[in-house]
């Protein structure tokens, strides 16, 4: 299954290119989000069988964290490629537009799967890097001026950040030059022979090279530009899964410190960076125009909130697994609509946008009902995260800090919650009542990400609850 996940869409997105036939670019787009949502079924199953040498998969591993990665990501892959349809028929691309999206989608769900599934921490950074390059050439695909500043400055910070994280790499080298491997089993297995110096030293860097990655503040300069001026379906990506990905390499990292007894260290870490994102994101959101911009921020905010939730240790655990799908889902289904409204509207500001519940019903509750799932309101899952969050800061004896989690959720729920009440009541402006026909594909992805998050809100399927719980006990 590793073999076909990896060199599947690889092979898919070169016949696109080829051919350069519409036909053949969406059945390489559909068919490999389907095959990717197959093999996590497979996997969740316990099916497995593989073709490649056994050398090359020990490089590759469907441990229990990466499988829940891996899954998050398949289901929000399958949710932009049925997208993509409406995107390639809005814009009216030619068949070698769609092939050359095809294929650049293709190329960074490969890269973001090798993240998720190295078990080499070496070979995790190359595919980081390679998602960064991919990525950049999906920024600037509708090559305005615009998206080619927020391409370049993209490249330029992340390409700093992974520099940084690779310095870190070659410290943890020397730090466990005994233990001559790289590989995490062997990492966790002898963590606690590497010298204490150098492995604090190596997360330094590390945690600053994926952090800059993930887009928590102060080193998320890139992340709004970026996801505000790539297409909608990609912006989706970009929120829902190359984060995560990012996130995952940092929580491997995490890892070492885990089972070297210096989670502390850390700890502290995550936690100072986590409300620090929590603040810009509570700054910014009451001053933002730009609707795609606020989705952006919303991001920094939760990948803030994944931070702190790690910085609780094993208390925290559960509650960051359930928050990242529910972000993922979420944030998808919030770009994605982002992409009707801009259809609707043709601009990404605010303060034009009015009546949206009159100009398109379906859109318009679509945009409500995922800002109620990624503020945390009942019956969402990220109600339950939230809250489990401030229980986690109560066993650990923090519960002082709960209060200025408190005010920064407030804040970021009163500026989004405002901008979308904004946007979607009121008189349809008259530019806007014309009836603009919306295919199908256009409500379907996200009404689905939204139904799975009830569904686990609300009854929540035991198989999945155990999962998770045997997930968060991966770092115990």
């Amino acid at each position: 299954m590793i073999g076909v996940v990896l060199l599947l869409p690889i092979a898919l997105g070169l016949l696109s290119v080829l051919t350069k036939n519409k036909i053949v670019n969406r059945i390489a787009l559909i068919g490999s989000a389907v095959v990717y949502v197959v093999v996590a079924a497979a996997r969740w199953m316990n099916v497995e069988w593989d073709w490649l040498p056994a050398w090359l998969l020990t490089y590759f591993q469907f441990d229990t964290i990466g499988l829940y990665f891996f899954s998050v990501m398949a289901i929000v892959y399958g949710s932009v490629a049925a997208y993509s349809i409406f995107y390639f028929k809005e814009h009216n691309l030619s068949g070698k537009q769609e092939s050359i999206y095809v294929i650049e989608i293709l190329f960074f769900i490969v890269a973001m799967t090798g993240v998720i599934l190295s078990t080499h921490l070496a070979l995790l950074w190359v595919f980081v890097e390679a998602t960064t390059l991919i990525s950049a050439l999906l920024i600037y695909f509708e090559k305005k001026k615009s998206s080619l500043e927020a391409a370049w400055k993209y490249v330029f910070i992340c390409s700093i950040g992974i520099a940084l994280a690779f310095v870190g790499i070659i410290i943890l080298s020397i730090g466990s030059r005994h233990i001559d491997s790289l590989f995490f089993k062997d990492l966790y297995a002898r963590a606690s022979e590497i010298n204490p110096f150098w492995l604090k030293a190596s997360f330094a860097f590390i945690f600053v090279g994926l952090g800059t990655k993930i887009g928590v503040a102060p080193i998320h300069a890139w992340l709004p530009d970026a996801h505000s001026e790539a297409p909608s379906p990609v912006s989706a990506l970009l929120s829902g899964a190359l984060l995560n990905s990012a996130f995952l390499g940092l929580l491997r990292v995490q890892g070492i410190f885990i089972h070297a007894g210096l989670d502390g260290f850390s700890n502290f870490l995550f936690l100072i960076t986590g409300f620090l994102s929590l603040m810009v994101s509570a700054v910014f959101m009451l001053r933002l125009k730009n609707y795609k911009r606020m989705l952006a921020y919303s991001s920094i905010e939760n990948m803030g909130f994944l931070f702190i939730g790690v910085s609780l240790g094993k208390y925290g655990f559960f509650a960051v697994l359930l928050h990242t799908l529910s972000h993922s889902l979420s944030k998808a289904s919030l770009f994605m609509t982002s992409g009707n409204i801009l259809h609707l509207y043709k601009t990404k500001k605010i303060d034009e946008v009015n009546g949206l519940l009159k100009t398109d019903p379906r859109t318009g509750w679509l945009w409500i009902t995922a800002t109620l799932a990624i503020i945390g309101f009942p019956p969402f899952p990220a109600f339950i995260s939230k809250f489990l969050i401030i229980q986690a800061f109560w066993l650990n004896g923090m519960y002082w800090l709960a209060a200025p989690l408190f005010l920064f959720l407030l804040v970021i729920t009163f500026g989004m919650g405002g901008a979308v009440f904004k946007m979607s009541f009121g008189e349809a402006q008259e530019s806007t009542t014309i009836n603009q026909k919306i295919m199908m594909h256009a409500y379907a992805p996200q009404f689905v990400l939204l139904l799975i998050l009830i569904v686990l809100g609300t009854n929540m399927p035991k198989q999945v609850l155990n999962f998770l719980n045997g997930t968060a006990g991966f770092f115990q």
